[in-house]
């Protein structure tokens, strides 16, 4: 049977547990606005009567008041889970849209800046030249437009090329930033893991490790399973990355040039054993964009320069089935070749021709002539079906609906992720109003058991120093 003093120490738990809750809710409270805080929850818990049987005693079943040693981080696991699989989902793709962007800035379409531009004046140039074979001003603005466009395209060229070089050493920054969140994991893991065993509150150190795998799930697609004491390991691909309280490393791997990844590609792996890892996030879009978007179009643009030098210089050449002549009866020749002698590229192309009158506007007919035949077909290539302008506007179009489709899957992604953190902070988040409500119910409840301390003392004081005193 409880005896009076029974009581006061049912009241005094009770003191302890109230302004234990009301100290966590000052914690919700104070860090409403910190990034990666998990709200906390004291769970209470009533501590029953004894159940072992006694000789001489017996309960009667009130228990001893609260306990509320056990504070709770909220967090959804699987909803944690969700939001690493959509950010790296959106950070991949939005890297793959930045690159298509990137690409579209190089080439400068639509304006009057741009290659098709560029193309229109030298197809406007040849025509000067058909309609007025005989003057040096309209063969000199021929070869002038001619430079712009070599100059175009060594533009186009070398912007892809700068692009590609800046995504590789951002890659390589990455991998950096990597590794040092995953030691931190490590480290992390190892204090919550002491302080799980030793019974010590470790909720602010798993927050900030939350907030590290959610950095590395943006940047390399980061995956965790749970572990005992706390401890969680970090999956990159199907490579374990962080085991416990170790942690292994990344590297880039690859050609260093754009020219190279064709043979030896971009890659992700393991610092030890060079093993490849099948990244997801950023470094993923990074890896992408290296191999495929600009290699891709590097290459379509050497094509279309080397298409340009083609068509030109195919009309232009003398030759048995092509007799052409200069103003001064010379044979053609090449007007556009490559500077370093090699194949024709975008960054390789050139003007060959240095003197006006040097361009074969007709056909040979025998010493001087100002005959227009040739310069006109020439400037009819603007019209072929399969001819530069036509292969660069697919270029074009096609990089139009790509760029478009990368953008509407971006905004898409955008919003499954903000679902996705709205549903994460719905769960871990502080809500202010939630707490007001909780600090009021707490601070209630102490008055309460407060005031159940007067009333037993005043029981008590009654008891002791009254009775017996009948009649005084």
């Amino acid at each position: 049977m409880s005896g009076t003093f029974s009581g006061l120490n049912a009241a005094t738990t009770s003191l302890w547990a109230q302004r234990r809750a009301l100290d966590v809710t000052g914690q919700n409270i104070a860090n409403v606005n910190t990034n990666g805080y998990s709200r906390q929850r004291a769970d209470m818990q009533a501590i029953g009567g004894s159940a072992v049987p006694a000789f001489y005693s017996t309960s009667d079943g009130i228990g001893g008041g609260v306990s509320a040693d056990d504070i709770t981080r909220i967090r959804d696991v699987f909803l944690e889970g969700r939001g690493h699989t959509e950010h790296a989902n959106y950070a991949r793709q939005a890297v793959e849209a930045g690159a298509l962007e990137q690409v579209e800035t190089a080439f400068r379409e639509p304006g009057d800046q741009g290659l098709q531009s560029m193309l229109t004046d030298v197809w406007d140039g040849w025509e000067a030249v058909a309609n007025n074979p005989d003057t040096d001003a309209a063969r000199a603005q021929a070869l002038q437009q001619m430079q712009t466009l070599v100059g175009g395209l060594h533009f186009a060229s070398a912007s892809l090329d700068a692009q590609w070089k800046q995504t590789r050493e951002n890659l390589t920054v990455l991998v950096k930033d990597v590794n040092a969140a995953a030691a931190t994991i490590a480290d992390l893991n190892q204090a919550i893991q002491r302080a799980t065993q030793t019974g010590l509150p470790a909720n602010d150190l798993a927050d900030q490790r939350d907030v590290l795998v959610m950095q590395l799930a943006d940047q390399v697609g980061a995956t965790v399973r749970q572990g005992k004491d706390g401890m969680l390991d970090v999956v990159v691909g199907g490579v374990t990355i962080v085991g416990g309280a170790s942690a292994a490393k990344l590297a880039v791997a690859g050609g260093l040039d754009m020219g190279d990844t064709a043979g030896n590609p971009v890659r992700l792996v393991t610092a030890v054993g060079g093993y490849t890892v099948a990244a997801d996030g950023t470094a993923a879009g990074q890896v992408g964009v290296l191999n495929g978007t600009f290699p891709k179009y590097q290459k379509e643009l050497d094509q279309l320069a080397k298409g340009v030098a083609d068509a030109v210089n195919g009309l232009h050449v003398n030759s048995p089935t092509n007799p052409t002549s200069d103003k001064l009866g010379n044979p053609g020749g090449a007007v556009f070749d490559s500077a370093d002698g090699g194949a024709i590229t975008a960054a390789t192309i050139r003007v060959a021709i240095i003197d006006p009158a040097r361009i074969a506007a007709s056909v040979i007919t025998g010493g001087a002539n100002t005959d227009n035949s040739n310069a006109d077909r020439i400037a009819q290539l603007r019209n072929a079906p399969s001819g530069p302008d036509a292969n660069y506007r697919k270029l074009v179009v096609q990089l139009g609906v790509e760029a478009a489709t990368a953008n509407r899957n971006v905004d898409i992604q955008a919003v499954i992720t903000t679902q996705v953190d709205a549903a994460r902070e719905s769960v871990a988040g502080v809500n202010i109003d939630e707490e007001m409500t909780n600090m009021l119910s707490f601070q209630h409840a102490y008055s309460a058991a407060g005031r159940l301390v007067t009333a037993i003392d005043e029981m008590l004081d009654v008891l002791i120093n009254r009775t017996g005193r009948v009649g005084l």
